[in-house]
């Protein structure tokens, strides 16, 4: 929930809070970061490996042998497309020649042709010269590289691809030109004229640019061929060392020789170190930033998710550190756990996710690692969506131990695909770490007191009518005890169909109207037809006693420690309206004073959010309700639309994040709910007498 008075601080705030806050944290996970070690080793190609179990002690490609290399370049080289330039004139110039020859020379076979032939050529030379015509010396040497494709450059800039078989020589053209005549063109008579004279090539080789981008290709020709990941296993004693286990063991030698000095590797490893956790926990940031700005907007939920995360991360670093014991003991299912108590799934997910990750880098087997931890924090979650019981913890325990059962069992025959290597202490672990999470319900209590959070657990304590509190609720003043739990009625179907807290909204029904047990008769729910004290009194007297009860319920709810949140439902409960009743009397007897709005305005402030606003449209319809002369459909729906009507109308829901839709749906239940609670009853006959 958004505190109202962090709401009107600079915006600018929190950002920079936040982001300072981030910044120390990146320090602290750096400093967690493990270090690495140079290392050497003996071995040759198809001889058993003499050393220990060997993995990968950091990340390195796989680098090509030479003569891999060599014939992945002659096959780049050769079939890198070659470059030709396209000249565009030269089409027009030879098309022009041939229709000034047909004009000019009269006694030429070109002027006997008819235009049907003259439009034929035209066309048949447009089209090669479209297509292409290199030179056949070049289309000899495009066929022996074996090259499909060519890349034509028209206007020094712009790049096409052609296809070889495509192109013509200045023979083929012709025989194309030939061939291809229409049938009633006469192929004797079209032969009779000159038409190679006016085939020239329009494509020539650029030399140049073609070895500029065979260069190029050859640069982009990648030296290795995979990657090994840190923490994968390579080798192991005894076994042969295989042709490409032989390149992995080069390609680490490479590595591990090219590094620098001792200080500068500290140095570059530690700028890595800083690259990453910093862009991990900038995913963070920026998540809590655009998409959770109500959580942002808040320093202590900031600074809570930071905790956590790196009470995590000491835990892992502390038990890989300084004991031999599995990773897989450590509770990182804890991190779902709490922040899911306090916030929503997503972000609690989103959090367990950064973490696991920034972790991975500290485990000798990063994928393993990953992929059980996300598993059962999405299990977790899954299977925590409300934590209002004790023994819910208990369930999720026993779902976070069988998730990594499976997943281990899994990972292990899949990788291994043998039962005998299979590790079963490590099943010991995870019973442990399922243990451990049950030491969250008292941290649920410590962070819930520290940082001033309100979890589902103490909603539900604090929602028993059997509560000392609520209990002189219902004893001193039982008229206003009725009305909210009528309201709570109310409320709680219409929050959980908005998606707001329906808990949260129950509490808050129970608790908005406690002030009215410093003087419960002056409210009419509770007098049962005495007399109403107010009744004689001035409307300014009287307002101020109506209005005070929201100061006096602020009072006795700080006396009994009650969560703020619980505070804000009492003081937003009638947001700045006014109590009409004194306020319309008043100004009915007094129509030409002018009338102070104030003296007879609640507080405020208006609601806040979707769980505020619900609890006063409910509050409103709920006392409005018991003045109707009668209780039809008709009269329930028309009231419940005049009374949030009303409330819209007044401003009282501008600062809340709720929509029209949501509204209209608030509306339907209400009136639904009423509906019931009123509905008619039959009447029973009574016993005759005789």
């Amino acid at each position: 929930m958004i505190d109202k008075d962090e709401i009107k601080k600079d915006p600018r705030l929190p950002l920079w809070l936040n982001g300072g806050l981030f910044v120390l944290a990146i320090a602290l996970i750096v400093q967690l970061s493990p270090s690495e070690d140079m290392f050497k080793f003996y071995y040759r190609n198809g001889k058993p490996w003499q050393h220990e179990f060997l993995s990968a002690p950091f990340d390195f490609p796989i680098y090509k042998s030479e003569a891999a290399l060599k014939k992945e370049r002659d096959s780049v080289a050769k079939n890198t497309a070659s470059y030709y330039f396209f000249n565009e004139k030269m089409q027009e110039e030879e098309i022009g020649k041939f229709n000034a020859t047909i004009g000019a020379d009269y006694d030429s076979v070109a002027a006997e042709l008819p235009d049907l032939y003259k439009k034929y050529v035209v066309a048949a030379l447009e089209y090669v010269y479209k297509k292409g015509i290199v030179a056949p010396a070049e289309m000899e040497r495009l066929k022996e590289d074996k090259q499909q494709e060519i890349s034509i450059i028209k206007n020094q800039v712009q790049t096409s691809q052609a296809k070889v078989g495509d192109l013509f020589t200045g023979k083929t053209a012709y025989e194309y030109i030939i061939n291809h005549a229409p049938d009633f063109l006469d192929i004797q008579k079209l032969k009779s004229y000159d038409i190679d004279g006016y085939l020239r090539e329009n494509l020539t080789y650029d030399r140049k640019k073609s070895e500029q981008a065979r260069e190029e290709a050859l640069k982009k020709v990648s030296l290795t061929a995979g990657m090994v990941q840190a923490g994968e296993r390579i080798i192991d004693k005894g076994e042969i060392v295989s042709e490409r286990t032989f390149q992995i063991l080069n390609s680490l030698k490479h590595e591990t020789e090219s590094r620098v000095s001792v200080g500068e590797k500290h140095y570059l490893l530690l700028v890595g170190q800083i690259l990453l956790a910093g862009t991990l926990m900038l995913m963070l940031f920026l998540y809590l930033y655009l998409f959770r700005p109500q959580t942002f907007a808040k320093f202590r939920h900031v600074l809570f998710i930071i905790i956590m995360m790196l009470i995590i991360l000491t835990l892992a670093y502390l038990t890989l550190e300084y004991t031999k014991l599995s990773i897989y003991i450590v509770p990182f299912a804890l991190v779902p756990i709490m922040v899911r108590t306090f916030f929503d799934s997503r972000t609690a997910l989103f959090v367990h996710i950064i973490g696991v990750l920034l972790a991975s880098f500290m485990v000798a087997s990063p994928f393993e690692f990953v992929l059980l931890q996300i598993t059962v924090g999405m299990a977790t979650i899954s299977s925590l969506k409300d934590m209002t019981q004790r023994s819910q913890l208990m369930q999720v325990a026993i779902i976070v131990a069988a998730t990594y059962a499976v997943m281990f069992l899994s990972y292990t025959l899949i990788t291994d695909g043998n039962v005998a290597k299979i590790n079963w202490w490590t099943f010991l672990y995870f019973a442990v770490n399922g243990l451990l999470l049950l030491f969250a319900y008292g941290l649920i209590y410590i962070f819930e007191k520290t940082f001033g959070f309100l979890s589902n657990v103490t909603l539900v304590e604090l929602s028993n009518v059997n509560s000392p509190l609520l209990m002189q609720f219902s004893e001193t003043a039982p008229g206003t005890f009725q009305h909210s739990l009528q309201v709570a009625s109310l409320a709680t179907e219409a929050a959980a169909k908005t998606n707001a807290n329906p808990l949260l909204v129950r509490t808050g029904a129970l608790y908005h109207d406690i002030g009215k047990i410093v003087n419960p008769m002056d409210f009419i729910e509770n007098q049962q037809g005495r007399v109403n004290p107010l009744a004689e009194m001035p409307e300014k007297e009287a307002v101020k006693i109506i209005i005070n009860h929201v100061a006096e319920g602020v009072k006795i709810a700080q006396k009994h420690n009650l969560p703020k949140p619980l505070i804000d439902f009492i003081q937003t409960h009638h947001a700045k309206s006014k109590a009409k009743y004194f306020y319309n009397k008043y100004r009915n007897e007094h129509p030409n004073e002018d009338i102070d709005e104030a003296a007879f305005s609640y507080p405020g402030p208006k609601p806040f959010t979707r769980e505020m606003a619900i609890l006063m449209m409910a509050d409103a319809i709920e006392a409005a309700s018991r003045s109707l002369p009668e209780y039809t459909e008709e009269a329930l729906e028309t009231m419940v639309e005049k009374i949030i009507d009303a409330q819209i109308a007044e401003g009282s829901f501008k600062d809340v994040p709720i929509t029209f839709q949501h509204i209209e749906k608030i509306k339907n239940i209400f009136k639904r709910k009423l509906v019931n609670i009123y509905h008619s009853r039959i009447k029973y006959p009574e016993l005759n007498k005789k």
